[in-house]
């Protein structure tokens, strides 16, 4: 019994702690307005970096080489290719004068490492402005490049903006994996609007080459093979220099995963980072995955032994319409209308998978990018 009280009481505390995260913080995004900066016609280099992506190139670049932008170039990355990705690279820039290519060969200290591809892009690229994504990525309008250089001023020099990941009907992991760079953007996009941003991602990211070099690159995490977008941002963003862009019309979209076990590798990568960001920063996701953790567990624990079961009742649904709530808004906002639905499902499964990510990496670190 006295086990159930100490439970019951955590429990309190638990769901006041998820209350928090998403009616205060999280809403944050949800509360973010969508303003159109003035059009601003600064030059812009386009920054993708290829490993083994032909067949992607081949339906990614024409949307990029179409963007309604005045001046803008691409720097084309192939890093250490087998498959076509260089022939793919050498026939667009046949067509397009605005196309430049690094051919990036491997050598032993930086063997493997997305870092050392992207840090010899940057160095070829002409302009101040830039802009990211990755080979397998589309941009959703034709108006992403002017949407995300719009955001620069001269004091935000990081924009910030949201990588979606394509539907497929039908498909639960399709499902599970958007919901969870769903509810990962939820975080990083509203510690940035509230002057904490910790991450972004490589799918649609855009700061000032100046800004990296003044950082010194890579360096201070070179020896990590991921984090060459969530680690950099972790090292140089702070309030006064970054800012999110989430129009529509900003957005880009990747084809997912389509095993778990191919996800499961992909997010051992991306995780295996988190270990290495700022202490208010681990502490922030820490106590949000934890207070998850304990909400599920503690929940199911007290209404098995029915203890208090009206009051546990009456906190579960407290917490779930919060959540409900703002999930609701930041769908719309995000364009991702269909998975609040489903959240309650989706959580659980997606407690238990970082939970099993977090023993893999635990055991054994992935090595490579690719």
């Amino acid at each position: 019994m006295i086990i159930l009280e100490i439970a019951f009481y955590v429990f309190i505390v638990v769901v006041g702690i998820q209350v928090c995260f998403y009616g205060i913080i999280f809403n944050s995004l949800t509360r973010h307005k969508i303003v159109k900066p003035n059009q601003k016609n600064i030059s812009v280099s386009v920054i993708i970096c290829a490993k083994n992506e032909a067949k992607n190139l081949r339906e990614s670049l024409p949307l990029i080489m179409t963007q309604s932008y005045s001046d803008f170039e691409v720097i084309l990355i192939n890093d250490n290719s087998t498959d076509d990705t260089l022939q793919v690279l050498e026939s667009f820039k046949e067509n397009h004068s605005n196309i430049k290519i690094v051919n990036v060969k491997p050598i032993e200290k930086f063997w493997g490492n997305k870092k050392y591809a992207l840090t010899l892009g940057i160095k070829a690229a002409t302009h101040n402005f830039l802009l990211f994504t990755d080979a397998d990525c589309k941009p959703l309008s034709k108006y992403w490049i002017q949407e995300m250089s719009s955001h620069f001023t001269n004091d935000k020099t990081i924009v910030i903006g949201y990588g979606a990941y394509k539907k497929i009907k039908g498909s639960f992991i399709n499902k599970l994996i958007r919901y969870e760079t769903f509810l990962t953007a939820i975080q990083y996009l509203s510690y940035a609007a509230l002057g904490q941003p910790y991450m972004a991602v490589g799918r649609n990211l855009a700061y000032r080459k100046e800004q990296f070099f003044e950082a010194n690159g890579f360096m201070q995490h070179m020896h990590i093979k991921s984090g060459d977008d969530d680690l950099f941002i972790n090292q140089v963003a702070n309030a006064t220099n970054t800012t999110i862009c989430v129009s529509k019309e900003s957005f880009t979209e990747s084809v997912p995963k389509n095993s778990l076990s191919d996800w499961s590798l992909q997010k051992r990568r991306h995780i295996s980072t988190a270990g290495h960001y700022k202490l208010k920063h681990k502490i922030f996701l820490a106590t949000f995955y934890c207070s998850q953790f304990l909400f599920w567990s503690l929940a199911i624990l007290l209404l098995g032994f029915m203890f208090e079961w009206k009051i546990i009742i009456g906190l579960i649904l407290l917490r779930f319409v919060v959540q409900l709530i703002n999930l609701f808004l930041a769908s719309k906002k995000l364009n991702e209308k269909d998975l609040p639905f489903l959240s309650p499902f989706l959580e659980v499964f997606l407690i238990a998978f970082q939970f099993f990510i977090f023993i893999k990496n635990m055991i054994s670190k992935p090595t490579h990018w690719k």
